[in-house]
């Protein structure tokens, strides 16, 4: 879906600079006045040829049988939420069918049915469950981003594609630093991504370097000196959610502790 087409919530006009390299990446996430600039050019974000393709090869001809009939997003994520909300919740990245469909990170799919029923149970999120861009879904005191923008094939970006989204993440955090209070990492990938990118601006990060768990928990200064605490979730992956490995109340117990 073009940049500027009527698509709801699209934060990008056909003006918005896009990034084609990974030094493009770094130099328009850097440059990005506030949170919605930075959305805007993550969310044209060409840098990675493998993903653009896959994510646009998806949204044409490789959509499932049952969303057939629906209009495809097709680009990268950008972060889904109010800026300068106290709480940021770090993933990995789009699902093919999910948030490369609905245009809003975590929504669309099993997963975003799991992470949008426990906010709405916290009172995060206005509604229970997302299943398009425009059915009225808005976050309150939360933000949701992802450490890579992209859908990437298998769920499994490479590590010179996690390298090239890195800038996104790290400006998030910068933008996010006045006001947050804590972070809640989706995954191991999630977790140290956050890390990598907290290190990157400036925050400091405890020694040892804090290992992920389900309910792990570690408290960072940012560079002004304030204390943001993070912790950690399994993924709300299928794999994780129809094996029982996280339930409701695990995920719930983490979520009241943000």
């Amino acid at each position: 879906m073009p940049p500027g087409t009527g698509w709801p919530g699209d934060p990008a006009t056909p003006l918005t600079r896009v990034a084609r390299t990974s030094a493009g990446v770094r130099r328009l996430a850097s440059g990005a006045a506030d949170v919605a600039e930075l959305d805007a050019r993550v969310s044209v974000c060409r840098a990675c040829p493998r993903l653009v393709a896959w994510r646009e090869a998806v949204a044409t001809t490789g959509r499932r049988a049952s969303f057939a009939d629906q209009p495809y997003w097709g680009r990268p994520g950008p972060g889904f939420g109010p800026p300068g909300a106290p709480v940021l919740v770090v993933g990995l990245a789009p699902a093919a069918n999910g948030a490369n469909r609905t245009g809003r990170m975590f929504t669309g799919d099993r997963s975003g049915d799991w992470i949008y029923a426990a906010l709405h149970r916290a009172g995060y999120a206005t509604q229970a469950a997302s299943h398009h861009g425009g059915d009225g879904l808005e976050l309150r005191g939360i933000r949701i981003v992802a450490a890579v923008r992209c859908a990437p094939p298998d769920n499994k970006p490479t590590t010179e594609e996690k390298a090239a989204c890195a800038p996104w993440l790290e400006h998030d955090l910068q933008l996010a630093e006045p006001g947050l209070r804590s972070v809640l990492a989706l995954g191991a990938i999630g977790w140290d991504a956050f890390l990598r990118s907290a290190r990157a601006v400036g925050w400091s990060v405890p020694r040892p370097r804090p290992r992920f768990g389900h309910g792990a928990e570690a408290v960072l200064h940012t560079s002004s000196g304030r204390e943001v605490r993070l912790l950690g979730s399994y993924h709300v992956s299928q794999q994780n959610t129809f094996t029982g490995r996280l339930t409701e109340e695990m995920l719930d117990a983490v979520i009241a502790r943000l």
